[in-house]
């Protein structure tokens, strides 16, 4: 069993950061991957970022390539989304997950709680 807790959310003006934290407990050494999926209202949950357990390789969704970084503290077992350049297209509920399949929301084995960002002008 795994337990993800976010935080970090939050209104922001367009252009603006934030970094998004995920503390993991449990048996978190089972997954192969933890990464970041968001929900905007009306639309599908979808990836943003991932990064694998094993050797801290990263991929990231075209929507937030050169904006956002995601990156661990295997000593802290948090995981972290630093968002920058953000725009209103941005505005959803991030959710923290450990995956076990890598992209996909059927992939993900754990999910957090989720926490809201949003971009406003």
């Amino acid at each position: 069993q795994v337990q993800l807790v976010e935080s970090g959310g939050g209104p922001v003006q367009v252009g603006g950061s934030l970094k998004l934290s995920c503390v993991a407990s449990g048996y978190t050494s089972s997954m192969n991957s933890v990464a970041w999926f968001r929900q905007a209202p009306g639309k599908e949950r979808e990836w943003v970022a991932s990064i694998w357990t094993g050797w801290s390789n990263t991929d990231y969704a075209d929507s937030v390539k050169g904006r956002f970084t995601i990156s661990k503290d295997n000593a802290k077992n948090t995981m972290y989304l630093q968002m920058n350049m953000l725009k209103p297209e941005d505005t959803a509920v991030y959710y923290c997950a450990a995956v076990e399949t890598p992209y996909v929301t059927s992939g993900v084995k754990y999910w957090g709680q989720g926490t809201q960002v949003t971009v406003s002008t």
